[in-house]
């Protein structure tokens, strides 16, 4: 069936059940006015309008999809059917005992059949789903509901039942427990309704069906008690032919609910409670101004003390529930204030309380001074050891602080791996950096880490702010970095310009790329042999437009120290592929065997660094093989992340030069676990390795950590590069101990790619001369 076919039958069904009332109402009108027809014939309108409601309910029952809605709506259809069988039952007694239908009694299986209806009613009103509640508050919902339906169900006994019962025409037992059970119907949903909170039964639906019950066995019980046998007339033939129609109005909400044009909102009856209270004072109330104290009176006062005392128990354990919910949020202001003010790792305190507490400090008359320690080499413990490792080492530093810095101190973690204190008393700030660095040599967390620290003091002076105080110990700390490490400066007065003009440098860097200031030279590597271009490394430098040339040594580690090596060296490396590939392409694939450059750990990091390579060598075509990425020792230390973008560039044929070989702690065990192809001897064993003293072990001396490389490259099918050759001699000693390759200013300092391409020029083979073909005459 249609939505739309569903909504003209129930408005068909509503318009017939208001029907039958209509005609009930006008034949007890004539029966009453004028005597037509017998007195039998009014119990016909209750089964009539009950058949077309079970018509109905059946329809919204077959259109029901959800299985709440289905259940409920069935168990109104088996109540309905049941109770107009019951009723069917009683209109046919009575009208084959029509002259005795006054005062005969309803047939005990129809009352039986009708009760068995207003029990499944009531059970299809108790299924009813309501709001999800667990400890406390189921509790105290229950306790709602409880004094909702007591006293609800005084009043409906004070009111209706009771004075059925003491009228001076008393009504058959059958007819009471019916009027009694649609009162117990009535109370149960008016308090169920109010807890539901919505969902596939419409609470419309659910109020209208009890009010089937509720109004017509009040408006019986008036009638009762006010105009005694003779009321069975007008009870019959109008007041309960209501019922139907109600329930066909609830059958017409619920049609309207599914189809999105009628949805109460979810709300509990957070005011019943209190209004059944006051429905309870009523037989109170009536005793107080004179009503006698009967026996019905005095079940309604029980129910009335009753709800009196679930009032008060349900006010005791709000009380109590408002008084932990007071203290809960009293513990959850000072946790969230807590956690606004301390780190979450390290449970010292943060930047904001640090602020706060020196703010204070330099407001009053008392000293304040702030030590700015920053752990040195840090990151090197993430990436060799991982970040776990890394956090509890912040903690254990965490608590050498707060052991070390004693009463009348603050330490604070600042951020990262930089911590603070602040002193406001207590001992002097340099014997307390001094404590800290001491306290540092020896090994702390659980994994037993050695850590240093540099550390800054500035100690405020008269007028000075927290922005000022915090930027000198700033300072002071980049200082100590800059002298060494693993130890402590004070801020002194001028030690702010050299210091900040280095840290404005990132900036610069930032601007000097977008502005395409940097340029690309090239070292050659010669040929010891026939003094032939070999290959090129590749160098940045920084034309700045105020400055002028800028060295590497510095701007490369402000570039390291801000991230944006990573950018610069992806110029570089896109610049040289460019580069090298052009060479090829204009003197030939022999001109030039390999073009290098530098690569930093930090590049090594970066996850997207061997895409970049890719991407540089397909834009460039430069074949892979005439690349070399030269790598330091100590990046080649420096996790794992490093080692594999090292081998996946291996297995694609570039080949890796170990750059600085010799001056690391175990060159030659990187040997066997990098995939190296070319060894570049450090400049440090090619200093002085020319001069002859005339002292042959000294000379020998000199020469064996060149020599040891030499043989063990060969050994290894690896090849050589000698770095720094300054001299004729130097490169003679060279070529007697193995290299055939070499690079330094005696053999050709860094030039532009004009100069590399003259070089390439001037070595570019002659072709030889076509014979001349001579013709001799005879």
């Amino acid at each position: 069936m249609t939505r739309t076919a569903q909504r003209w039958t129930a408005r068909w069904y509503v318009q017939a059940t208001t029907v039958v009332a209509v005609l009930g109402s006008a034949w007890c009108v004539a029966y009453l006015t004028t005597g037509a027809g017998t007195e039998a014939f009014a119990y016909v309108f209750v089964p009539v309008g009950g058949a077309l409601t079970a018509a109905a309910v059946h329809d919204v029952y077959r259109a029901a999809l959800d299985p709440v809605a289905r259940r409920f709506w069935r168990d109104v259809l088996l109540s309905v059917g049941v109770m107009t069988i019951g009723y069917a039952w009683l209109a046919v007694d009575m009208l084959t005992h029509a002259a005795l239908a006054r005062t005969r009694s309803m047939p005990i299986p129809a009352a039986a059949l009708v009760a068995v209806g207003f029990l499944i009613a009531i059970r299809a009103l108790a299924r009813v789903p309501v709001a999800a509640t667990d400890g406390v508050e189921r509790w105290r919902a229950l306790l709602d509901r409880t004094i909702a339906f007591l006293g609800c169900a005084a009043l409906l006994w004070y009111l209706g039942l009771a004075p059925m019962l003491s009228a001076r025409e008393p009504w058959s037992t059958q007819a009471t427990l019916l009027v009694g059970l649609g009162f117990l119907v009535a109370a149960g949903a008016a308090t169920k309704v109010s807890y539901v909170v919505g969902g596939p039964v419409d609470r419309l639906a659910m109020r209208l069906i009890a009010a089937s019950g509720g109004v017509p066995a009040g408006a019986v019980a008036v009638l009762a008690v006010h105009f005694g046998y003779i009321a069975t007339v007008p009870a019959q033939a109008i007041v309960m032919p209501l019922a139907p129609v109600l329930i066909t109005l609830g059958v017409a909400a619920q049609g309207r609910a599914d189809r999105g044009l009628l949805r109460n909102p979810a709300r509990t009856g957070v005011l019943l409670p209190y209004l059944a209270m006051v429905a309870a004072d009523v037989p109170l109330i009536a005793v107080a101004v004179g009503a006698p104290l009967r026996w019905p009176v005095r079940v309604a006062l029980i129910a009335t003390v009753a709800v009196t005392a679930l009032v008060t128990l349900r006010q005791y354990i709000a009380h109590r529930e408002n008084a932990r919910l007071l203290r809960n949020t009293r513990a959850q202001e000072e946790r969230l204030q807590y956690e606004v003010s301390h780190d979450g790792l390290t449970g010292l305190a943060n930047r904001a309380l640090l602020r706060d507490r020196l703010a204070a400090a330099l407001a009053g008359p008392g000293p304040a001074a702030v030590l700015l320690v920053d752990l040195d080499d840090f990151k090197t413990v993430n990436d060799l050891l991982g970040h776990e490792v890394g956090d509890r080492l912040l903690v254990s530093v965490a608590r050498l602080l707060h052991a070390e810095v004693g009463d009348g101190a603050l330490p604070v973690r600042v951020g990262g791996d930089e911590f603070a204190v602040l002193l406001t008393a207590g001992p002097d700030p340099e014997e307390l950096a001094e404590r800290l660095l001491t306290a540092l040599t020896h090994p702390i967390s659980e994994h037993r880490l050695l850590v240093q620290a540099s550390i800054g003091i500035a100690v405020a002076a008269p007028g000075a702010t927290v922005d000022s105080v915090l930027l000198n110990a700033d300072v002071a700390m980049y200082t100590a970095k800059q002298r060494g490490k693993a130890g402590f400066v004070r801020y002194a007065d001028g030690m702010r310009e050299p210091v900040l003009a280095h840290m404005q440098l990132g900036g610069e860097l930032r601007r000097a790329l977008e502005n395409d200031e940097f340029r690309v030279v090239y070292q050659p590597l010669i040929g010891l042999d026939d003094n032939r271009l070999i290959g090129v490394e590749a160098l940045v430098r920084w034309h700045h437009p105020t400055r002028g040339l800028v060295g590497p040594a510095e701007f490369i580690p402000a570039a390291e120290r801000t991230g944006l090596i990573v950018p610069l060296g992806r110029f570089v490396l896109r610049e040289t592929c460019r580069q090298a590939a052009a060479w090829l392409a204009e003197f030939g694939p022999d001109a030039l065997q390999e073009a290098g450059l530098n690569v930093s750990a930090r590049q090594l990091h970066d996850p997207d660094f061997v895409s970049d390579v890719t991407t540089a060598l397909a834009d460039s075509g430069l074949p892979c093989e005439r690349l070399v990425l030269e790598v330091t020792e100590s990046a080649v230390l420096r996790g794992q992340q490093v080692s594999r973008a090292l081998y996946e560039l291996d297995r694609m044929g570039i080949r890796l030069a170990l750059d600085d070989f010799g001056t690391g702690e175990s060159s030659l065990s990187l040997l066997r676990a990098f995939p190296a192809a070319i060894i570049k001897l450090d400049k440090s064993f090619v200093d002085g390795i020319e001069i002859d003293d005339g002292q042959p072990a000294a000379a020998d001396a000199r020469q064996a950590v060149a020599r040891a490389v030499s043989q063990l490259a060969q050994a290894l099918g690896l090849a050589t590069v000698a770095e720094g050759v300054e001299s004729a001699e130097q490169v003679a000693v060279l070529r007697e101990l193995g290299y055939t390759v070499g690079q330094g200013f005696y053999l050709a300092e860094p030039m532009t790619p004009d100069g590399v391409s003259r070089l390439l020029a001037c070595q570019r083979p002659v072709a030889p001369r076509s014979p001349r073909v001579v013709s001799r005459l005879s």
